[in-house]
């Protein structure tokens, strides 16, 4: 009877909750500039929960489902991560980055030093098991007169939770292009006021990437690690078309000897 009562109550408040909306909407063109600004805070902040909900449920139900697993991990893996923007629909799935820091979704970043505002970046629906996650990245490159391109990922905490100098950090990609292309993974571990920046070149050829890091040669003070993030960075992109299929970053700690 309890729980009956509770289902009532909750689908009671969620009309209630759809009409206040709906008026909300009606009415926002009339609105003065200092209302907007609050609706807009408050829609906003509402918003961030439905697009989680709608993230999980499109990674969830994506089709193929095969596609969505992560792929084979070394032996003795402890964590393992693909970002939120390859698992499930951004809200805004596409832009023209024209500043020097373009955000795309959750803790992704594209960053640029082009002045021409010739790149473009869209969120893509992978439609091959191959492709192993539901979604993709793609980077269109037009004319480009800038020193660097790159997608920063910032990692999630528990990437650095018990994260020691006796671990190796894998970057495993599945990257389509135009044409070979020349690119690199450098992991940034910021222990202290000190920032570790090993890099690792990947093959031009082939659509599978392969990243490693070894963090016993960072000179790593793992008891200050703070945070860490991995940066791919695009060389000679100019004119190029880059969808980047599949990223998942793990660790594991390296057999002792």
């Amino acid at each position: 009877m309890a729980s009956r009562i509770a289902t009532v109550l909750e689908g009671w408040h969620q009309r209630r909750t759809e009409i206040r909306w709906a008026r909300l909407a009606d009415n926002a063109p009339g609105l003065e500039s200092y209302e907007l600004r609050a609706l807009r805070a408050e829609a906003r902040g509402f918003r961030r929960y439905l697009d989680r909900t709608l993230q999980v449920a499109d990674a969830r139900l994506a089709v193929p489902s095969s596609a969505s697993g992560l792929p084979q991990m070394p032996l003795g893996t402890d964590w393992s991560w693909r970002p939120d923007l390859w698992r499930g629909a951004m809200a805004e799935p596409g832009a023209v980055a024209q500043g020097e820091r373009t955000a795309l979704g959750e803790g992704v970043a594209l960053y640029h030093d082009c002045p021409l505002g010739e790149v473009v970046v869209r969120q893509v629906r992978n439609d091959r098991p191959e492709d192993r996650a539901p979604y993709g990245l793609a980077i269109d490159i037009f004319g480009f007169r800038g020193s660097f391109l790159s997608l920063a990922l910032n990692l999630p905490d528990a990437a650095v939770e018990g994260l020691k100098a006796r671990h190796l950090v894998r970057t495993e990609m599945v990257i389509d292009s135009d044409r070979p292309m020349r690119a690199y993974v450098r992991l940034n571990v910021k222990h202290g006021p000190n920032l570790a920046q090993p890099v690792s070149n990947l093959p031009a050829e082939g659509r599978d990437k392969l990243a490693e890091f070894d963090l016993a040669y960072a000179d790593l003070n793992d008891k200050r690690i703070e945070r860490a993030w991995a940066d791919l960075i695009l060389n000679d992109a100019a004119m190029t078309r880059i969808v980047i299929r599949d990223v998942v970053v793990s660790r594991r700690p390296r057999a002792e000897l």
